[in-house]
C-alpha cells in the first residue's frame, strides 16, 4: 500500500497503525501516562488527537448517542475541550462557543467560579451573546474527573438559558471518560451523556490505571 504520508519520523508515534477491529475505545490506548509528576494530569490524550483515525472514531463514539436529538450549538470548555468540541461541531455542522478560564474575551461575559480537578479555585467565563433561551446545547470537555469544571459550564449554559437537559429538548454533555467519582455521577444522573470508556475498562479509569 501507499505510504502513509501522516507518518512520524519517531516510532513511538505511528499514525498509520490501525487494530484488526476496530471496537468502541480502541483509540483510548494511544493515550499516553503522566511522566512528569503529581502536578499533571495522570493521563495525557494529547497523542489520540495526532492519529486520523483515532480522532475520528472517538467524535464518532461522542456523538453516536445523540444521533436523532436536536443539537443547536456546541460548546467546548477551556482547553482541551476545545479540540473535540470542534470536531464535534464540524461533523454536526452547528456552530462552536468556547467556553474559557477568566480574562481572555474582551466582550460583555457571564463568569462562574469553581473547583478543578487538583482543588485549585478559578474561575470560567462565557460570552453573553451567544445563547439564547431554549438553544440546546452539546457540552464537550476532554474529561470529567471530579465533576467541578463540567458542573460550572453546566451552569454558565443553563443561567444564559441554554437546555442541556431534562426533555422535551435535551443536548448533553460528552467527554473521552466521565469518572465515577461524587460529581461525575451527579452529572450522569441529571443529564444526558456520552463518553468511551467500555464498561470493562471504567474501573480501570476511575482509579487511575
Amino acid at each position: 500500500s501507499a505510504p502513509c504520508s501522516q507518518r512520524l519520523r519517531s516510532p513511538r508515534m505511528d499514525l498509520c497503525h490501525l487494530p484488526a477491529t476496530r471496537e468502541k475505545g480502541w483509540y483510548l490506548a494511544l493515550m499516553a501516562p503522566n511522566t512528569k509528576g503529581p502536578t499533571y494530569a495522570w493521563l495525557d490524550p494529547s497523542r489520540l488527537y495526532c492519529h486520523p483515525q483515532g480522532l475520528q472514531d472517538c467524535v464518532a463514539d461522542l456523538l453516536q448517542p445523540f444521533q436523532g436529538d436536536t443539537i443547536d450549538m456546541v460548546a467546548g470548555i477551556d482547553a482541551m475541550g476545545f479540540i473535540l468540541g470542534a470536531a464535534a461541531a464540524a461533523v454536526l455542522r452547528k456552530g462552536f462557543l468556547a467556553i474559557r478560564k477568566a480574562g481572555h474575551l474582551c466582550v460583555p461575559t457571564l463568569e462562574q467560579p469553581y473547583t478543578d480537578y487538583s482543588g485549585r479555585e478559578k474561575v470560567m467565563e462565557v460570552r453573553t451573546d451567544a445563547i439564547s433561551p431554549g438553544l440546546r446545547i452539546l457540552l464537550v470537555d476532554q474529561w470529567v474527573e471530579t465533576g467541578g469544571t463540567m458542573r460550572a459550564a453546566i451552569q454558565l449554559v443553563e443561567r444564559l438559558g441554554g437546555v442541556l437537559s431534562p426533555s422535551p429538548c435535551p443536548a448533553g454533555v460528552a467527554a473521552i471518560c466521565i469518572e465515577d467519582s461524587e460529581g461525575g455521577r451527579w452529572i450522569r444522573e441529571h443529564y444526558k451523556c456520552a463518553h468511551c470508556v467500555p464498561p470493562h475498562l471504567q474501573p480501570r479509569f476511575d482509579r487511575h490505571q
